[in-house]
């Protein structure tokens, strides 16, 4: 009886389909291992095999499985269980939630490969100019792929021609797989078998008397062996920098067989060689917040640790990782940016040692593969601490995962599919394993702290400082009020500037925050009022000064800084506005004799730059660092005594719902930087709008507060969570079928949708990107209403809207809890 298997493809098309799974492979096939399968006309794609039966497909002949990829499972059933559940959750396709989750390195694909006819019988003669250029490269090199003939005949369109010349028989193709991964080797050298009996090493001595240099490399080798001749090894590499060790003489002694050399495969990742140590002891409070954790661990599925920003919530965190270790469990510990884990993975480390293993985007492809590999192993890692993909990785004995500041909005996936977010996930996982989960922030989300007053989650509070420092000193600059009195010095105010200068005089550290990058924010015409924007998207261009470049923040257009201005040829044009690099070139002309650092996404693009840059603000190296809100989240500093917030009016005043929200968390959080052992710190918020509620709630730490209001707004005009919320994209390069093609599915949603309720279409406040034109449509659906009906009537629709002409051109993008 033939075997099919149901293999799931990273494509964005839906399900799984069905291959029939030859006879020589049948007992290699199975569930969680990868393979490779035709697709379409002539492709090859990696797949894994979901499940294996007996039922032939209905509708189409199962085509033959090519090749089983791996020995053992690499993805587990818990895995295929939650990609299955997020692709429903979040509608889209599980391919393409496979395809976000492996490690590109495991997805080996295809690429065509051009040759010569075997059987040509054309004359090379008759060729075109072209066709005779593909022909004699043919004739050299044997294989060439696209990129090589379009390289060849200077083109970028090389198809019609190809089929040209296939059409005639003068080429073939043929699928080339390609697989990324490569494990990494390095040769290490031993003593052979033979030589480590003392009587034939000493002849080999005898035999190397007028051999100088091979007899001192042969003297090094057993010098360093000692007594652990049989067993000792070194690295070639390491060997050949030893004084006295040629590498004529050592290639002779393996050319002698007296040493032998072998190919190990040594990994990329970074071992853990110091000491660990124990974790520190908890503060009265830390231990009532501990066994506060515990005992809501027994009611509850997920507990939210609500602690003040130095309250030391990573040492509870430390010793839950530990409790979980002892039981034999693996634990997950999620951070919302790279940034967060320098700090934090030296801290796990100091305790746990190689126990933890570090994934995130900044990894290689390859170095992703490696942590995916050792957690799969016998005594891999107990501990992993990662940004939001980590979610992925294969566990199979998840006890505890923790969300550490879990009201951070990076924990989202924009682009592309799935549009997840991780905490949210983190709780199904969680669910999943049937394992605890830990949301810990300061100011956490008003989604996650409603579910916890209303016992959904159970609540902690950590309400004092580690040490028994007090919360920092805030205070709050009127922009417009210096600037009337003329007290402003450059984008600093007074109090600011004053502040500043004690806190250098104390040798103090500084963080200034603004959470805008590059120079300024527009060049402006002081005449005509003509600002340069970008070719693709409506936003205005952004001045980075150390390239002299306008650049667009979105699509990465750049173009160079313009004397005068486009419009009308005026010179009087002025920066307007400033960014993280206009602040660190101020700073410099206010404070000459202070060392500035920065850190936004233009400084901290490369593998260790956050670590570099963390590394020199701890080391005292670096006495004021500017940044976004990169700085703002929670890092640890021991000698911050200010903290300066340039421009709160930008957070307060953004077009959107969590605006207030986040304006709140972005304030305090960056606060918590001051001060944090030792002595009260300090901070200034300038603003023009002193008196706003928000920077009211920020200066007395009033959490409630801000929740309280934002709730009451939130019931009111339908927002989570009261509502879930799903929101669809139009987008087209073209404006007029935008227009259109909006308004069509929005009607069509309005006339089936009941229990939702659907807004727009609408522009957003960013109406083109990349050359597309956008407008957005968002449903509203009651948390009483049934949720996955609403879903399927969405998909059902779009399903329709997609074979609809013109409009099946446009792309919708559906993005379900957007934030």
């Amino acid at each position: 009886m033939n075997s099919f298997a149901d293999v799931l493809l990273p494509l964005p098309i839906k399900g799984s389909f069905t291959y029939s799974i030859p006879e020589a492979l049948q007992y290699q096939a199975a569930v969680g291992k990868r393979v490779v399968v035709p697709f379409g006309k002539s492709r090859l794609y990696t797949g894994i095999v979901r499940a294996v039966h007996d039922n032939a497909p209905e509708k189409y002949s199962a085509k033959d499985i090519a090749l089983v990829l791996d020995d053992h499972a690499i993805v587990n059933y818990f895995q295929m269980e939650f990609w299955e559940w997020m692709a429903a959750y979040y509608m889209c396709n599980v391919g393409e939630v496979m395809q976000a989750a492996l490690p590109s390195a495991f997805l080996i694909s295809s690429e065509t490969r051009i040759v010569l006819n075997d059987d040509l019988k054309i004359d090379p003669s008759s060729f075109t100019d072209r066709e005779y250029l593909v022909f004699e490269a043919l004739s050299l090199k044997n294989v060439l792929s696209y990129k090589d003939v379009a390289d060849i005949l200077g083109i970028k369109t090389i198809h019609p021609l190809l089929k040209d010349m296939f059409d005639k028989g003068i080429i073939g193709f043929y699928e080339e797989l390609r697989e990324s991964y490569k494990a990494k080797t390095e040769t290490f050298i031993a003593l052979a078998a033979t030589y480590c009996d003392a009587k034939q090493l000493s002849a080999a001595f005898a035999s190397l008397t007028k051999a100088a240099k091979q007899e001192d490399v042969l003297m090094q080798l057993v010098s360093l062996a000692g007594k652990n001749l049989e067993s000792f090894t070194i690295s070639k590499k390491k060997f050949l920098k030893i004084e006295g060790v040629s590498v004529s003489g050592l290639q002779a002694l393996i050319g002698k067989n007296i040493i032998v050399e072998e190919q190990r495969e040594i990994g990329r990742l970074n071992a853990y060689d110091e000491a660990t140590h124990d974790a520190k002891g908890l503060n009265d409070d830390q231990r009532r917040a501990h066994s506060e954790i515990q005992e809501q661990f027994q009611k509850h599925e997920v507990v939210l640790l609500h602690g003040v920003t130095g309250s030391g919530k990573t040492e509870i965190y430390i010793h839950l990782i530990e409790e979980q270790i002892k039981l034999g469990k693996q634990v997950l510990y999620l951070l919302p940016e790279i940034a967060l884990t320098t700090q934090i993975i030296r801290r796990l480390q100091h305790v746990l040692g190689d126990e933890v293993g570090i994934y995130h985007s900044r990894y290689s492809m390859n170095e992703r593969v490696e942590v995916w590999n050792k957690l799969q192993k016998k005594g891999g890692y107990q501990v992993v601490l990662g940004a939001r993909s980590a979610l992925f990785l294969p566990f199979d004995n998840l006890g505890l995962i923790i969300v550490d500041e879990e009201h951070e909005s990076s924990f989202k996936q924009q682009e592309p599919a799935p549009r997840y977010h991780a905490r949210d996930m983190a709780v199904v996982l969680g669910n999943k394993h049937k394992a605890k989960v830990l949301l810990g922030s300061a100011t956490p989300s008003v989604d996650s702290y409603h579910n916890a007053i209303h016992e959904k989650y159970g609540l902690v509070k950590l309400e004092k400082r580690h040490g028994g420092i007090m919360m920092p000193e805030i205070f709050c600059a009127d922009v417009q009020e210096e600037k009337r009195k003329k007290k402003m010095k450059s984008i600093f105010s007074s109090l600011l500037l004053s502040n500043m200068e004690t806190a250098l005089e104390n040798r103090e550290q500084i963080i200034l925050f603004q959470n805008r990058r590059g120079f300024a924010p527009m060049l402006e015409c002081n005449l005509c009022g003509h600002t340069p924007k970008c070719n693709k998207c409506d936003v205005s261009l952004t001045y980075h000064k150390a390239l002299n470049l306008l650049k667009c923040h979105y699509c990465g257009y750049a173009e160079k800084k313009a004397i005068s201005c486009a419009a009308c040829g005026s010179v009087e044009v002025a920066l307007v506005g400033f960014g993280t690099q206009k602040i660190e070139e101020e700073i410099a002309l206010v404070f000459p004799k202070a060392k500035v650092g920065r850190m936004d996404w233009d400084t901290t693009r490369t593998k260790n730059a956050y670590q570099q840059i963390i590394g020199d603000f701890e080391d005292k190296s670096i006495d004021i660092l500017v940044g976004t809100q990169m700085v703002s989240k929670g890092l640890d500093f021991d000698n911050v005594a200010l903290v300066g917030v340039l421009n709160a009016d930008q957070m307060l005043n953004f077009p959107d719902f969590r605006a207030h929200e986040r304006a709140y968390q972005m304030m305090s959080q960056v606060s918590g930087r001051a001060g944090r052992k030792n002595k009260r710190g300090k901070v200034v918020i300038q603003t023009y709008s002193p008196d706003h509620n928000i920077i009211r709630y920020v200066i007395d730490s009033n959490y409630e507060a801000l929740y309280h209001s934002e709730i009451l707004l939130r019931r009111n005009f339908k927002y989570p969570p009261f509502y879930r919320l799903v929101g669809i994209t139009v987008k087209h390069q073209s404006l007029d079928l935008v227009n259109a093609a909006a308004a069509y599915f929005a009607g069509i949603l309005k006339e089936s949708l009941d229990e939702a309720e659907v807004l727009g279409p609408e522009f957003p406040s960013i109406a083109r990107i990349r050359g597309e034109y956008i407008k957005n449509i968002l449903v509203k659906i009651p948390r009483n209403a049934t949720t996955n009906k609403t879903k399927n009537t969405i998909l059902f629709k779009i399903e329709l809207f997609q074979i609809t002409e013109p409009f099946k051109k446009c792309r919708l993008i559906i993005d379900v809890d957007p934030v």
